[in-house]
C-alpha cells in the first residue's frame, strides 16, 4: 500500500472573482487559442474549464455554437446547465436546452438527426452534448463547411479512438484542416500511449497545452489530506475474499470484471452483484423511484446499494436520474459497476475504489483512482485497492511488480512518462564517432540514423511508439493468435509506424523499426503463462518497467487468504515532490553547468518581467528549459546536502 499525504492548503478549490478555481483559471488563459489541449487530473473540474472557455468564445470570439462530446451517456450529465454567474463576475451560464442533450435518448438514429438539425436549423440554441459515437455518425452526414464557425469540446480524449477505432480521430484532423472550427481537448489521463493516439504527431504539435499536476491539485484541496494505493491477492473466486478488503462503512465503488474473464470465471454479471449484496448483509427492500437495494448489516447498518451493471434501460436510466441529483453523502453507500463509473464518473464522497482483476491499461487504473480524489467534507482518506487472483509466479517476482507498479502509478499521478527505458543503438561507426556510454549497443547491421526526423522519433519518441503499438488492435490480435514474428515485425510494426508518422520516408520508417524492435527485445520479456494473477507481471514487464527509478515502496508481506498482501512504505508530499525532481532529472539531460548558466543569464531576465516561476509543462520550450535549469540546481543542492554525487547518483535512481 502507498499513503501519499498532502498539505491541504485550499489553493486548487478555491475560486477567483469569475468564479474559476486554480486549474480553471489556468485553462481561461488559453481562451483565445484555436486548439488547446488540456491536460489535467481526474476530478480537477475540467468540464467547468470548457463551459468557462466556451461560452467566452460564443460572446467575444464569433464562435456560433458548441458541441460537447463524452465516450458514454452517464458522463454527460457532468456538462448539463450549470450557473456560473451567481456570486461571480463570469457573463453567463452554461444550457444546455434537452431537445440538444443527446446523452439524453437512446434512439441513435434520432440522435443523429438532432445533430443535424442543429447544425442546418437557425435556433437560440447553441449547446449540444452527445456521445463520441453520435459525433461520428452526425459528422458524417454534415459536409465540411457546416462545422465553420463552432467549437468542439472532447471529453476524455485520449479514449475516444480507442472506442471507435480511430473514425473519430479522423473526423478531428477533418475539422482541423478543412474547416475554421476550434476545438477544446480534454483529458484525465497523463500517461501518453495508454490508448490508440487520436492525434497524428503534426496534429498534436497545433495544439496549445495546458497542463495541471496532479501533486498541485491534491496539496490544494482543503480536506482530502491522503490517498492509499494497495494490491491484494486472492486463490479461488475472488468473492471468497472480498470481505476480507471490502470495508461496508466507507462509500465504495466496487468494480467487477469483466464479463468472461478469467477473474469473473464462470460467474454471470448479475449473479456477482448478488453475491456482493449477499456479502454486504440481508436485502430489506427496493427503493424502485431510485434504483437502490437496501441491505442491512451484521452490526444492523442500512446500506443503501446501486447496480449499475443491470441492463435494461430503463432501469438504468432510472439509477443515472437519482445518481445527478445526490444531495448528501447519506444518499448512497455502495455502487457495483462493470464498464462503467470510471472515466468521468462524479461521486464526490466515493472513499474507497475496489477493482477486482487486473486492468490492461495504466490510463484506466488512473482513471479509476481518480473516482475517490475528489474533495469533500468529512473525507480525509481515499484508497485504491486492485484485488488479484495470486500469480503462480515466486513471491520474489510479484512483490517486484507490485514494486513496479506502484511506482508506475505513483510517477503517472506526477504527469510523468513511465515506459520501459531506452537504450542507445548504434552502428559501429557511430560508436567509433561518438564513444561508448553505459546504455550503448552495438548492432551489426543496423541502418544508421540518416535524418533528423528519424533521430527525433528515436531518441525523443521512442516511449510513446512502443505504448501506440502495443495498444494497437492489430498487435493484439497477433500476439494472442498463431502470427509469425517475420510478419509482426516486417509488416504490422512498419504500418503502424507509417500511421503514427505519415511523414516518414520509407527509409526513415525502416531505420524507426529497427531501433523499436531492437528496444522490445532488450526490454520487453516473453510471459508465457497467461492465468489473470500472471497478467500483472506481464502488464509491468511491457508498459512499466521503471527500473532505472530507485525506489523501493515495498515495506512489508502480510498473510491474505491463502497467498498474501504487499503493502508499501509511507510516501509523504516531501518524498513525493523528490520522486518527481528524480524522474525530471532523468529526462533534462543537462549538466549543472549548463542549468547555472541558464540560472545567472536567461532566468533573470525571465524573473524581471513574470511573477510566477517557469513551469516545466510551459507550452513555450525555452521558459520549460528554464524550469529544467531550475529543477538541476535544486537537486543538485539537495544531493550535495546528502553527501551523494550529483551525476553517480542520478545514474543510480538516488
Amino acid at each position: 500500500m502507498v499513503n501519499i499525504n498532502y498539505l491541504q492548503s485550499g489553493a486548487s478549490s478555491t475560486t477567483n472573482q469569475l468564479g474559476m478555481r486554480q486549474m480553471q483559471a489556468k485553462a481561461y488563459e488559453a481562451r483565445d487559442k484555436r486548439f488547446v489541449l488540456l491536460k489535467a487530473p481526474p476530478a480537477s473540474g475540467k468540464s467547468r474549464a470548457m463551459m468557462f472557455v466556451a461560452l467566452d468564445k460564443l460572446k467575444h470570439q464569433g464562435i456560433k455554437r458548441v458541441v460537447v462530446a463524452v465516450p458514454e451517456k452517464s458522463i454527460g450529465r457532468s456538462f448539463g446547465n450549470t450557473v456560473l454567474t451567481k456570486g461571480t463576475e463570469f457573463h453567463s451560464d452554461w444550457k444546455v436546452v434537452p431537445y440538444y442533450n443527446l446523452c439524453d435518448t437512446d434512439n441513435e438514429k434520432d440522435k443523429v438527426q438532432r445533430f443535424k438539425e442543429f447544425f442546418q436549423t437557425d435556433s437560440q440554441a447553441n449547446i449540444l452534448v452527445c456521445t463520441h459515437a453520435t459525433l461520428r455518425f452526425g459528422l458524417a452526414e454534415l459536409d465540411d463547411e457546416a462545422c465553420n464557425d463552432t467549437l468542439f469540446g472532447i471529453d476524455e480524449f485520449h479514449h475516444t479512438s480507442a472506442d471507435v477505432n480511430n473514425g473519430l480521430g479522423e473526423n478531428i484532423r477533418r475539422i482541423m484542416n478543412n474547416s475554421n472550427a476550434h476545438i477544446f481537448a480534454m483529458t484525465g489521463s497523463y500517461f501518453r500511449g495508454d490508448g490508440v493516439p487520436v492525434l497524428r504527431a503534426e496534429d498534436e504539435l497545433r495544439f496549445h497545452p495546458v497542463t495541471f499536476d496532479y501533486y498541485e491539485q491534491l496539496n490544494g484541496y482543503k480536506h482530502l489530506k491522503s490517498l492509499g494505493l494497495g494490491y491484494s491477492f486472492y486463490q479461488g473466486h475472488y468473492i471468497t475474499a472480498l470481505h476480507q478488503v471490502l470495508d461496508t462503512n466507507k462509500k465504495t465503488i466496487i468494480h467487477i470484471p469483466s464479463v468472461q474473464s478469467r477473474a469473473a470465471g464462470a460467474v454471470d454479471k448479475y449473479h456477482q452483484v448478488k453475491q456482493i449484496i449477499d456479502l454486504c448483509g440481508t436485502t430489506i427492500g427496493h427503493d424502485y423511484d431510485k434504483g437502490i437495494t437496501l441491505v442491512r448489516t451484521k452490526e444492523g447498518k442500512e446500506l443503501k446499494i446501486v447496480d449499475l451493471v443491470e441492463d435494461d434501460a430503463k432501469k438504468r436510466n432510472t439509477v443515472y436520474g437519482f445518481l445527478q441529483n445526490l444531495k448528501s453523502a447519506n444518499d448512497v453507500d455502495i455502487i457495483i459497476a462493470l464498464g462503467t463509473a470510471k472515466e468521468g464518473f462524479d461521486w464526490e464522497w466515493c472513499e474507497h475504489c475496489l477493482t477486482i482483476g487486473v486492468r490492461g491499461s495504466l490510463t484506466e487504473v488512473v482513471q479509476i483512482i481518480g473516482r475517490c480524489t475528489r474533495d469533500s467534507e468529512g473525507k480525509e482518506h481515499a484508497q485504491f485497492t486492485n484485488l488479484i487472483a495470486a500469480p503462480d509466479a515466486t513471491q520474489d517476482d510479484v512483490t517486484n511488480a507490485i514494486n513496479d507498479m506502484l511506482k508506475a502509478i505513483t510517477a503517472s499521478l506526477l504527469m510523468e512518462q513511465v515506459m520501459a527505458p531506452s537504450w542507445n543503438f548504434k552502428t559501429r561507426k557511430e560508436e567509433a564517432e561518438g564513444g561508448h556510454h553505459e546504455r550503448d549497443i552495438v548492432v551489426e547491421g543496423l541502418k544508421p540514423l540518416s535524418t533528423a526526423r528519424s533521430k527525433q522519433i528515436v531518441t525523443e519518441q521512442l516511449n510513446d511508439l512502443k505504448a501506440t503499438v502495443l495498444q494497437d488492435p492489430l498487435i493484439a490480435k497477433a500476439l494472442s493468435g498463431d502470427t509469425p514474428p517475420e510478419v509482426i515485425n516486417k509488416v504490422i510494426i512498419p504500418k503502424i509506424i507509417q500511421e503514427t508518422y505519415p511523414d516518414l520516408t520509407p527509409e526513415e520508417n525502416e531505420e524507426v523499426r529497427q531501433r523499436f524492435v531492437l528496444e522490445m527485445m532488450m526490454n520487453g520479456k516473453e510471459e508465457k503463462r497467461d492465468s489473470e494473477g500472471n497478467r500483472l507481471i506481464k502488464l509491468t514487464n511491457l508498459f512499466v518497467n521503471i527500473n532505472d527509478l530507485s525506489i523501493n515502496l515495498i515495506d512489508s508481506i502480510n498473510p491474505f487468504q491463502r497467498a498474501y498482501e504487499v503493502m508499501s512504505k509511507q510516501l509523504t508530499a516531501p518524498v513525493l515532490k523528490v520522486i518527481q525532481n528524480t524522474i525530471a532529472d532523468k529526462k533534462l539531460n543537462m549538466s549543472i553547468e549548463e542549468a547555472v548558466i541558464l540560472y545567472k543569464g536567461p532566468y533573470q531576465e525571465y524573473k524581471k518581467k513574470h511573477t510566477e516561476a517557469p513551469s516545466l509543462n510551459h507550452p513555450d520550450p525555452k521558459i520549460r528549459r528554464l524550469a529544467q535549469a531550475i529543477n538541476v540546481i535544486k537537486n543538485f543542492k539537495i544531493r550535495k546536502e546528502m553527501g551523494l554525487d550529483y551525476e553517480s547518483s542520478i545514474k543510480k535512481g538516488k
